[in-house]
């Protein structure tokens, strides 16, 4: 593989493999969240400095067709151009004849995006002959797209193939994997490691590999309730899932085994509804009377987080403590990015990861004051839990 700080752009035409897909909001299909875009603006930025030009690729949502002309990419042209400082083409179609066309006759410093590579099936499904087509609007391949990473599709793991001296990283992509390898391989400690959200189902695996490297393991949001019940507490009408309860169980005693503080919430505020006008008050988390339920952490909880934090050297969170959503369980995630902003500022390595969380470091307007925001989300989690992820491995050759 080639590295983009020291390859010769000059002349060339760079094919980036971006990750635009961002949220639009439904009545005037406006960028709502530009966060992808910003991310990809270092590598974008480099490349026109060093005299190349660009073709950007790239998908938006799940389009079963181009008939679901809400999915085009078109719309995400104007907002693009402000962000990146420059002039975007706009080519209607990712293939194709007058595709092709526009991206033979770009000069230097100018930028073509190609229309939704998802309007073609041939993407989803890895087909080489799509791939090869793709391959065209390029003199080297720039995979830029950690969101995308951990999916084997053509514009991301085949296309690869086509480019076997001209293809690299961008800058994105090397700062998400320097920014997890810190986590998993820094000497420093203590690492604590905050995983939140619904389910315990969606996050085992990542919980598994992190009790092996962690010192502090702080379990919130919804999955903190099978734990509790776990151990005997009452949970009221809590998400629960019965199938991990034995799982929970597992998990509390190789903890300890290995000399984990694993925490689990102590107070939570519970709600009589699923609501933001819920009626609600702030109970032990394993006293939930019936027909309540756990919808943020408490008091002492949030406490607790913060001192666990404060005296922490690494910190990796993925999962909200709550239904931040809602104005009124914001509470307890709201401190818990705050703790770990406080944290930060004095020294420690913050990497924020998985959609909720990201999206809860934007909501609090902190994700300047931590250390990195990933883009990835699932991507994050698989390259954590130590699976080859198809787009990695395309361009380094494993």
């Amino acid at each position: 593989m080639a590295h983009i700080s020291t390859y010769n752009f000059e002349g060339k035409r760079a094919l980036i493999r971006v990750d635009f897909n961002v949220p639009l909001d439904k009545e005037t299909l406006e960028v709502t969240d530009d966060t992808r875009i910003r991310a990809a603006k270092k590598t974008i930025d480099y490349i026109l400095s060093k005299g190349g030009s660009i073709v950007l690729m790239s998908h938006l949502g799940r389009p079963k067709s181009a008939a679901d002309s809400q999915y085009s990419l078109k719309h995400i042209i104007s907002h693009t151009q402000h962000v990146l400082g420059h002039p975007v083409k706009f080519a209607g179609d990712c293939i194709g004849e007058d595709a092709y066309r526009m991206s033979a006759a770009l000069k230097k410093n100018e930028i073509l995006m190609l229309e939704n590579l998802r309007f073609y099936e041939e993407e989803t499904i890895g087909d080489r002959i799509f791939s090869e087509k793709l391959a065209k609007h390029g003199d080297v391949y720039v995979n830029d797209a950690f969101g995308t990473a951990h999916r084997a599709h053509a514009s991301t793991a085949i296309i690869a193939d086509f480019f076997p001296d001209d293809k690299m990283f961008g800058f994105l992509i090397e700062d998400e994997i320097k920014s997890v390898d810190k986590i998993l391989n820094s000497d420093e400690k203590p690492l604590t490691a905050i995983v939140g959200g619904a389910k315990v189902s969606s996050k085992i695996t990542i919980i598994e590999m992190l009790i092996d490297k962690v010192d502090n393991l702080i379990v919130g949001g919804g999955m903190a309730f099978t734990f509790v019940k776990a151990q005997g507490g009452k949970v009221g009408s809590s998400l629960i899932e019965e199938d991990y309860l034995d799982t929970a169980k597992r998990i509390l005693k190789i903890a300890k085994e290995k000399g984990v503080n694993l925490y689990i919430p102590v107070d939570a505020i519970i709600a009589d509804n699923f609501s933001n006008a819920a009626n609600t008050k702030e109970v032990n988390i394993s006293e939930i009377p019936d027909g309540w339920m756990g919808l943020d952490a408490g008091t002492q909880t949030r406490k607790d987080c913060e001192e666990i934090i404060s005296k922490s050297k690494l910190i990796l969170w993925n999962g909200p403590m709550g239904v931040f959503e809602m104005s009124k369980f914001e509470g307890g995630t709201k401190a818990l990015a705050y703790a770990i902003a406080e944290a930060t500022s004095k020294g420690a390595f913050s990497l924020i990861g998985g959609g909720d969380s990201v999206a809860a470091i934007n909501q609090f307007h902190l994700a300047d004051k931590v250390s990195y925001v990933s883009t990835g989300g699932g991507a994050m989690l698989e390259y954590l839990e130590g699976i080859e992820l198809p787009g990695i491995a395309a361009v380094t050759g494993n």
